[in-house]
């Protein structure tokens, strides 16, 4: 009871040191169950371990089968959760060098890891390659905490990011088609025999995975399941898809719930962001007692396997010559800089999926009595936690070496994305400004794609905004919301990370009727809400320019604008080109000749 209960609370001690301190979730959890489990033999009086997940095959917190069956159980629902997030759309539209990233620079690390795997340790070519097949993988939960302290060029920050996404559940899936092909070759040493049970696992893999996607679309359709009910039922569907197609084709349910996800997830299902968000809570808690007994697993033997030159010179290998050969060959030609590809070829940590599955294969062929099967988990721990740590470590000095830094975040991020928000963001684009809109609007969001907008769907009371690494060129943050509560958070909230270099909401029609209460940050002017501001674009849905000699021709002009019903003065363009928001309190602005004035609305002769 105390050891299952500390495991627990061990894991998300272990998530709030990460979420505190920015760093891959991974690193202190691995530390953790490293610490409690092989370290705690060479410190404890008895010299057995803190938590001991299987002792002598037959004790321990999981004795006999136990531990893998529950690893095995886990890891379907974190593979089935990495399948939702990948979206054919996002693939289709990630650009070539991303695409060729997943591609060829897997395929370099694949077959280069799995020769220098064979020679270096002298492994199997099986095991080989399954090591190098878990190692491809890098993973959104180990890049986002590295990138979001570094403010990186966009292009950079989004190459990696994408990267880490797409390759999370492609990886799983090179790494399941791996272990397959090895299960079937056990029992047929690699015949023809082994190549149909091989086909076998394949094909019921993807039938059953397939079948039970489209099953559970048309149960949600047609509203076969309660509300209630629709995330634990969707939990026991990955659970009988895994259980079943292990009953047809021995060792095909990961594959299957891995099928299953990346299906689910393309569909057209409105509950699908609800069912994502419940399996990520889950897959957090799993990821947290998973790692630490995984790591508490491994003995001190099994370090000791790895505990020499080999190991190093694998590492090295890995990183510092398989990762920018893949890199360079996948950017070739395209816009990126050599210092560019340099720093994306530094950052590739593995993450969750790597050693989550990992751990699995590894018990599972130990366990089949596979020769070489015990190098598997500790290896790629290795590689996990060497990469991770380099990275985290050494990514904001390279990038400073490199000079992939950004010298300003001029990027501005709008929150609202009504009319009048797209109109002044598609205005601040053609202005050569990169400005990004958000809303909980679906119907906002496609209006403003429509007109070619970097906008995304996104809920300002999720966490998660700060999160996205996309967003470290963002200087600047508007607040035009027609709610005076949501434009107050998101000050509040946001200011300190988006808005650096100037945060500003509009002011509330209380604020409008008193002058007197108008706060500094208040946008365009003091006698203008969102109401007054959305009238004007409905009857004048335009933003016209004045060129300025002196700040008392600016004031003259500001006074007879604020005088008119139909025009709202936004912004002031300077000789340099640089736009400045007018705040509500105008006359604040520095004013110099040839300064030019925007202002919304109806056109006014001066």
């Amino acid at each position: 009871m105390l050891e299952f209960s500390g495991i627990i609370i061990l894991g998300i001690i272990a998530q709030w040191f990460a979420w505190k301190f920015k760093i891959p979730a991974i690193l202190p959890l691995i530390l953790i169950g490293l610490f409690v489990g092989p370290i705690a033999t060479l410190i404890s009086e008895d010299g057995t371990k803190w938590i001991e997940p299987v002792w002598n095959g037959k004790e321990g917190l999981f004795p006999g089968e136990r531990l893998f069956n529950f690893v095995s159980l886990a890891i379907s629902v974190i593979l089935f959760e990495g399948g939702l997030t990948l979206k054919k759309d996002e693939v289709l539209h990630v650009g070539p060098v991303i695409l060729k990233l997943v591609t060829i620079g897997s395929l370099v690390t694949f077959v280069g890891a799995g020769v220098a795997t064979h020679y270096i340790f002298d492994l199997s070519w099986e095991i080989s390659m399954l090591f190098a097949a878990l190692i491809i993988v890098t993973g959104p939960t180990v890049i986002a905490p590295i990138l979001r302290n570094i403010p990186l060029k966009r292009d950079i920050s989004a190459v990696l990011k994408w990267e880490g996404i797409i390759i999370d559940p492609i990886g799983a899936l090179v790494s399941v088609l791996v272990f397959e092909f090895i299960v079937a070759g056990e029992d047929h040493n690699y015949t023809q025999e082994a190549l149909v049970e091989f086909g076998k696992i394949v094909i019921i893999g993807f039938s059953i995975g397939f079948t039970a996607a489209y099953g559970l679309f048309y149960a949600i359709k047609w509203k076969l399941l309660p509300h209630y009910l629709m995330n634990v039922s969707v939990l026991a569907l990955v659970l009988t898809v895994f259980v079943t197609s292990d009953l047809f084709a021995h060792e095909s349910g990961l594959l299957s719930v891995v099928v299953m996800g990346m299906v689910l997830g393309n569909m057209n299902i409105k509950e699908l962001k609800e069912i994502l968000y419940f399996k990520e809570s889950l897959s957090i808690l799993l990821i947290s007692m998973l790692f630490i007994l995984l790591s508490a697993n491994i003995n001190i033997s099994e370090l000791q396997l790895i505990y020499n030159w080999k190991t190093i010179a694998l590492f090295l290998v890995i990183v510092f010559l398989l990762r920018p050969l893949g890199v360079f060959l996948s950017t070739n030609k395209s816009t990126l800089s050599r210092n560019e590809k340099f720093f994306i070829s530094w950052v590739g940590p593995r993450g969750i999926v790597a050693a989550g599955i990992a751990s699995l294969f590894g018990l599972k062929l130990s366990m089949s009595g596979v020769k070489g099967a015990e190098y598997i988990t500790p290896l790629v721990f290795m590689i996990v936690l060497g990469t991770v740590l380099l990275n985290a470590t050494t990514a904001r000095l390279v990038a400073k070496l490199l000079g992939v830094f950004l010298k300003s975040s001029n990027g501005i991020l709008i929150v609202g994305a009504s009319e009048v928000s797209r109109l002044i963001a598609s205005y601040l684009q053609k202005n050569g400004r990169r400005v990004v809109l958000i809303d909980s609007n679906p119907n906002h969001i496609k209006k403003a794609k429509e007109m070619d907008l970097d906008a995304f769907e996104a809920n300002i009371y999720d966490d998660g905004l700060l999160e996205n690494v996309e967003l470290n060129d963002i200087g600047f943050l508007m607040s035009l919301t027609g709610s005076s509560v949501i434009n107050n958070y998101v000050l509040n909230k946001f200011a300190k990370n988006f808005g650096e270099q100037g945060a500003f909401r509009l002011i509330s029609s209380e604020e409008m009727k008193n002058p007197n209460i108008n706060p500094e940050t208040g946008l365009f002017s003091h006698t203008d809400d969102f109401i007054n501001l959305s009238e004007v674009v409905r009857d004048y849905p335009e933003i016209n320019e004045v060129e300025l000699s002196s700040k008392e021709q600016y004031l003259s002009i500001i006074k007879k604008i604020n005088s008119e019903l139909r025009a709202i003065p936004i912004f002031v363009k300077d000789n340099k080109g640089d736009i400045h928001i007018i705040p509500s309190y105008a006359e604040n602005m520095e004013i110099n000749k040839g300064d030019i004035l925007m202002y919304l609305g109806k056109k006014l002769v001066f």
